[in-house]
């Protein structure tokens, strides 16, 4: 009997109900199969129309642009899958998840396209590829001069490299080889658009190492005094079979493939490459192999690795660094290892090496004037390296342009600080500061550097064509709405010039330019009423479409939205984006039901945090688990009404986080009841991730919510103890803060009906299942009433169509049960 229930769990959606509270009749009548303890089996439930009929339609296909600007890419998404596909048995090793059949990602973790089409940009010709029946693809690559897209094909217990023509329309096989995906996209092309370098299933693998028939002894770990704060990780390695199992499946030759014939040539011997890029000339390899030991403290991007340039043959050319295991770091979020790190190939020039290396010891603790430096190093990589930039806050990035012009980046968490830096490649050494900036500032938002592909197949700064100024786009926030815009940049003084902004009442962002000038724009255009769809515009004419998506979820067309501003207690000012039911009068109907969806953040400044955008030109359609589909039930949804968690002038945020996060919600009711369309007795609150760990913490510090669903969250900070979300400090830092800030501190004091869901195997950092098993359990024995569901197979987000359906109907029963039941 035991083994029979043990098959049912591993299948069937599993309850846990609060054995008390005046639900409990009703909770039980929905929970067939109920067993001892409280706890049930229960079928998959679909959601109430529209909601099941909206979550089967087709999804709108996903977009990519050549590089060359001439072609989309027209990629056709799979629907959500069965639960039966996220049953298939997966590894968990080193902070990845992959399905060991493929030898790739699991099917929780990624989007399958099923099919594509070529659409020419200019003239608006569709030319359907024709794929075989049932095929699946990942990966899709436009080679750099536009001629080919290539994908990885799932083919018979493996993944496989193909290719499809832009002028032929025509998909085929490329090679015969196995593509191994365990850390990612498994291909990149060549910059002559000649070749791919591929990571590669090694010849003759042999089967993957069996486990034990026993364990053999006793797993040990052991610390003598070394200080090695981490912060909670998932899917860690756990012994030896684990490592064994690591080394098998992420173990890759390197392979260059002729992209006309297929050939296939070796490049050096197999490893376990994290990173592989090829120069810009084509003569290198830029690699990063990690190396044992392992570990089982961190993921696999912290064990010891070497960074590497190698020819075309494999063999080492200059070794930058060899890193040891990086299990220490500081638990600051600008904590860094030292020694270089953030390697890549300079874009606009043929095979120059730049990275960063720390000169605070990688240790944000430290004061010092310089706290990182950017360095170059030029082919054949024999000299020494030359100083590009110092940086006084942390390196971000490069936006790479020419010889004399390139964008360094740099930031700093505490501060929310960031600066932008002009350098001159060919001068090395000077940094001239353009723009310092809080990047958390919405209004204040530049934008970035517009892209185009050089000569070498590299994405770079897209000039003017007099060389004088660069390209640059931008979200364009207001407190009206968000208009994107397209803005000159002087390269000598910084001086902007706006030559195109969106209007309303649409939304438009760009997608690209489309000639050198900045003339012709492709640009995503959408409305309240119109779905995105891509147009060409000249950029002070008309817009012109050249794809016609439809409304994926016409049963929301009259969905009424509007924005809602109001204050804080203490004057900081808040909004959230008000949805009302179609048809809804307020006059003739009343309050609604309501439900409060938001997630909290954390900020440095006031202003900042009270920054307010219209969204009435955003097109709106939920999608996935979304709250929004229990409009179609005729509840009102306060969505994302921000709930900022401000600590100013050096103030830690979270010392305060239960007052600011009551305030925040208190003063949302407020604005809700004072609008007409809520009763205060009528208002539940939910929350995913952050948001459940708000919902908690709302139940038990406040009396203002009728009900709560909280998703996938954590609720006991002191699993969580070098830090979580903004919090940087570890628990022995902040006891009182931890303690303060986790629900399951609190858990006698929540006296409103709570539905916790997690997925079985949440791989989020620090939400794992076991702190929604303990909360509930907390939450059970001080007598309160709560639902506990747990979603077999998946993961932080819910990704089956039997799961995406389930948890919406458990939201809508809970809902009726507990909040629409009660003021009826």
């Amino acid at each position: 009997m035991n083994k029979l229930i043990a098959r049912i769990l591993r299948r069937k959606p599993l309850l846990a109900l609060g054995l008390c509270g005046a639900g409990v009749a009703a909770a039980l009548a929905a929970a067939p199969l109920a067993a001892a303890q409280g706890e049930a089996v229960m079928r998959y439930m679909q959601p109430p129309a529209p909601i099941a009929q909206i979550l089967d339609t087709p999804p709108t296909p996903a977009i990519m642009i050549s590089r060359d600007r001439q072609t989309l890419a027209l990629l056709g998404r799979a629907d959500l899958p069965p639960v039966a596909d996220l049953a298939k048995p997966i590894l968990r090793l080193a902070g990845y998840r992959i399905n060991p059949e493929l030898n790739g990602p699991s099917d929780g973790r990624v989007q399958w396209l099923n099919t594509l089409a070529f659409q020419d940009v200019s003239a608006g010709v569709v030319r359907e590829v024709a794929l075989p029946q049932g095929l699946r693809y990942l990966y899709p690559q436009f080679s750099p001069d536009g001629a080919m897209l290539a994908f990885a094909a799932e083919a018979e217990g493996r993944l496989e490299l193909w290719v499809a023509s832009r002028s032929s329309g025509e998909a085929r096989k490329l090679s015969d080889v196995a593509l191994n995906a365990a850390f990612g996209a498994p291909f990149r092309w060549t910059s002559d658009s000649a070749a791919l370098i591929v990571n590669a299933i090694p010849a003759g693998r042999g089967p993957a190492p069996a486990a034990a028939a026993s364990a053999g002894g006793p797993l040990v770990q052991e610390n003598e005094g070394r200080v090695a704060p981490v912060r909670t990780f998932q899917d860690l390695l756990q012994n030896p079979h684990d490592e064994a199992l690591f080394e098998h499946y992420f173990t890759a030759r390197l392979l260059r493939i002729d992209a006309a014939s297929g050939a296939a040539a070796p490049i050096g011997a197999p490893g376990l490459y994290l990173t592989v890029a090829p120069s810009p000339d084509g003569r290198y390899l830029l690699v990063t192999e990690l190396k044992r030991p392992f570990s089982t403290a961190v993921p696999a991007s912290r064990f010891p690795m070497e960074i590497a340039v190698l020819d075309m043959n494999g063999r080492l050319v200059h070794r930058l660094v060899d890193r040891p295991l990086a299990d220490d770091l500081p638990p600051a979020f600008d904590s860094v290892v030292t020694g270089p790190r953030s390697a890549e190939w300079r874009a606009d020039a043929a095979a120059t090496l730049v990275w960063a290396e720390t000169q605070d010891r990688g240790d944000p603790a430290n004061e010092v004037a310089v706290r990182d430096r950017v360095l170059m190093l030029d082919a054949p990589f024999r000299g020494r390296p030359r100083v590009l930039a110092e940086l006084a806050d942390r390196y971000s990035g490069i936006s790479w342009g020419r010889g004399d012009f390139a964008i360094v980046y740099s930031r700093w968490f505490n501060t929310r600080n960031e600066k932008r830096f002009a350098v001159n490649p060919s001068r090395p050494g000077r940094a001239r500061l353009l723009i310092e900036r809080n990047y958390q500032d919405r209004y204040d938002n530049p934008g970035f550097p517009v892209t185009t592909t050089n000569a070498r197949g590299q994405s770079v700064i897209h000039f003017t064509p007099d060389g004088e100024g660069y390209f640059v786009s931008g979200p364009g926030a207001t407190r009206e709405g968000a208009f994107p815009f397209l803005d000159r940049v002087s390269i000598a003084d910084g001086e902007i010039t706006r030559l195109w902004r969106a209007e309303a009442p649409y939304y438009e962002s760009l997608v690209a330019l489309l000639d050198e000038g900045g003339e012709r724009l492709l640009t995503r255009r959408e409305s309240e009423a119109e779905a995105p769809n891509y147009y060409i515009r000249a950029r002070t004419g008309e817009a012109s479409p050249i794809t016609n998506f439809p409304d994926p979820a016409p049963q929301f067309a009259g969905v009424r939205k509007e924005l809602i501003t109001y204050q804080r207690a203490d004057g900081v000012e808040l909004s959230g984006t008000l949805y009302l039911p179609a048809n809804y009068d307020p006059a003739r109907d009343g309050p609604l039901p309501t439900l409060l969806w938001a997630y909290p953040t954390e900020y440095t400044d006031a202003r900042v945090a009270g920054q307010v955008v219209d969204q009435a030109n955003r097109f709106v359609r939920p999608g996935g688990s979304s709250h929004l589909f229990l409009l179609t039930q005729g509840y009102a949804i306060f969505d994302n009404p921000t709930m900022p968690i401000v600590g100013e002038g050096g103030a830690e945020p979270n010392d305060t986080y239960v007052q600011q996060l009551s305030a925040g919600a208190e003063a949302a009711v407020n604005a809700l009841v004072a609008r007409g369309v809520s009763d205060r007795r009528c208002v539940a609150v939910g929350g995913h991730s952050y948001g459940a760990f708000m919902t908690a913490n709302l139940l038990a510090h406040t009396d203002l919510f009728r009900a709560g669903i909280a998703r996938s969250g954590a609720y006991n900070r002191t699993l969580t103890p070098f830090g979580f979300q903004a919090e940087q400090r570890p628990y022995w830092q902040a006891v009182e803060t931890y303690t303060e800030m986790s629900p399951f501190t609190h858990a006698n004091r929540v006296n409103e009906p709570i539905l916790l869901l997690h997925g079985e195997v949440d791989d989020n950092s620090g939400t794992f299942p076991m702190q929604s098993e303990r909360f509930y359990a907390a939450l059970r024995g001080n007598g309160a009433t709560a639902r506990y569901v747990v979603l077999p197979h998946e993961a932080h987000g819910y990704r089956a169509r039997e799961s995406v359906g389930h948890a919406l109907w458990e939201m809508h029963n809970w809902l009726e049960r507990h909040l629409r039941a009660a003021c009826d």
